[in-house]
């Protein structure tokens, strides 16, 4: 796995838009300034989109090989070793063995600091994209008014270990301001309905990367949730109730 960064996803052109599950091909070019050795830069003008979206149907039929080629671990702490050697991994694969609840609690800065800002215009400078209809369009950008975290365990070599880590999925995101606009102040009920029940029904695996500035600070990037195969006994696979 590689990190590709930055893609501005709102500014880039119709047909260079893609979606997840989605072949490209581009340009890239180690992170000079990134230090994670997965961290790549993409050059977002050589994008070129390939096909449709791989299918989930059939049990992910399709998905499936291109997951099992991938390393996942059952504990993350055997993330947390590898990364501790030196240049070690930065991105990594985790089972949970259970969920244990989903934590949800107000964002300490609701809004965009002038920091923030700053950064997210310079991504889309170097990104060769930027202009000033961008730079109003990044301003107007909503800021997550809550963070969500998943405490889960794992089997670890002395047993269950309990973890606790963020969510930084796209997804989840927009599943909050989904549910807001749906449900108003009742927004949290089906929020919570997808993430802390339905999602640990399939086969959830968390896509976890660090943070350059913070090295051993983990996050849960994204949420890869094929259904369950089939039981041993012919019982039918539970799959997801309510996909995102």
């Amino acid at each position: 796995m590689i990190r590709l960064f930055p893609v501005p996803f709102r500014l880039i052109s119709d047909e260079q838009q893609f979606k997840k599950w989605q072949w490209i091909n581009a340009r890239i070019a180690k992170a000079p300034a990134d230090h994670r050795p997965e961290s790549h830069k993409v050059y977002v003008d050589t994008v070129t989109v390939e096909g449709n979206p791989i299918p989930s149907a059939k049990q992910w039929k399709e998905r499936r090989p291109h997951l099992e080629r991938l390393r996942i671990l059952e504990d993350f702490g055997a993330a947390e070793v590898e990364r501790s050697v030196d240049r070690g991994p930065t991105l990594a694969l985790v089972r949970p063995k259970r969920v244990l609840g989903l934590d949800i609690t107000p964002a300490a800065n609701p809004t965009w600091s002038d920091e923030e800002l700053a950064k997210l215009l310079a991504h889309q400078e170097q990104a060769g994209l930027f202009d000033d209809t961008d730079a109003k369009a990044i301003r107007t950008l909503r800021k997550l008014p809550y963070d969500f975290h998943y405490r889960y365990v794992c089997d670890s070599g002395g047993g269950e270990q309990e973890y606790r880590h963020k969510i930084a999925d796209w997804e989840a995101g927009a599943l909050f301001w989904t549910c807001r606009a749906k449900y108003g102040a009742a927004w949290e009920a089906p929020f919570r309905a997808k993430l802390e029940t339905n999602l640990p029904q399939a086969d959830l695996v968390f896509l976890m990367g660090t943070i350059h500035r913070f090295p051993d600070k983990w996050l849960i990037v994204s949420l890869i949730y094929p259904p369950r195969r089939p039981l041993p006994d012919g019982l039918p696979d539970q799959g997801l109730l309510f996909p995102l």
